[in-house]
């Protein structure tokens, strides 16, 4: 297989930046914002039932995440939830979307790494503008050949991808930190994954680890590893 003819594709959120935790850290504000109403417990069960509600009308990211916390909290208040405590909560997303891109160690470095010898993809789902916000802010889109930004990532959604830039699935690789949305779809198709477990994951992208695909499931625990393992994938 020449190397020419090999596509990589780059989850975004929690794969090359850091994402999870900035949503932990606005749901403990916003169970504080809620304790005097009910326990944390049963502020993240509503809340999460909220949002799988929701995801169809609002899709991924911040934006919806904030619509449903605003509703979450008129639920569980019975409507005693004041204007200005609404206020905080549009100001929490408010905050979110003004964030900071941190990157995930040395990814900066593997992406030029690869970048010269393999067409690189980035593929990720959500919010068109706040992830066209952070793909600017990380400094890293010059590294990619296409930029592909989904409302979701299952098997349809990769097999348009491929479609569209005529990738074949034996030669692609699938570089993310969610089993559900960034390996098991594409080794569905044929393609090939590496999984970079992140310390945190939403409830909604858990998902039971596949059965051994030799030579097309990889695990690594950093992104320095990957080199390796595309060189290991390419020359099979």
């Amino acid at each position: 297989m020449a190397v020419s003819d090999l596509t990589i594709g780059f989850d975004a959120d929690d794969t090359l930046w850091h994402n999870e935790v900035i949503f932990e850290q606005t749901h403990e504000r916003y169970r504080a914002l809620l304790s005097r109403y009910h326990d944390a417990a049963t502020v993240d069960r509503t809340l999460f039932v909220t949002e799988m509600r929701n995801l169809e009308l609002y899709g991924y990211g911040i934006k919806g995440f904030t619509l449903s916390s605003i509703e979450t909290a008129i639920e569980l208040t019975r409507g005693r939830i004041s204007a200005e405590e609404i206020r905080q909560l549009i100001g929490l997303g408010q905050e979110m979307l003004a964030h900071p891109v941190n990157l995930l160690e040395d990814a900066a470095e593997t992406l030029a790494a690869l970048a010269p010898s393999y067409r690189l993809v980035l593929i990720t789902k959500g919010d068109l503008r706040d992830q066209e916000r952070k793909l600017a802010k990380s400094g890293l889109a010059g590294h990619f050949r296409h930029v592909e930004i989904v409302s979701e990532k299952d098997a349809g959604a990769y097999g348009r991808l491929f479609r569209r830039h005529a990738i074949e699935p034996a030669r692609f690789l699938m570089v993310g930190n969610s089993l559900k949305s960034d390996i098991l779809p594409v080794l569905e198709l044929g393609g090939a994954g590496v999984h970079i477990p992140y310390h945190l994951t939403w409830a909604a992208e858990r998902a039971e680890p596949p059965p051994a695909h030799p030579g097309r499931l990889f695990t690594v625990q950093y992104l320095r590893e990957l080199p390796d393992v595309v060189r290991s994938w390419a020359g099979k």
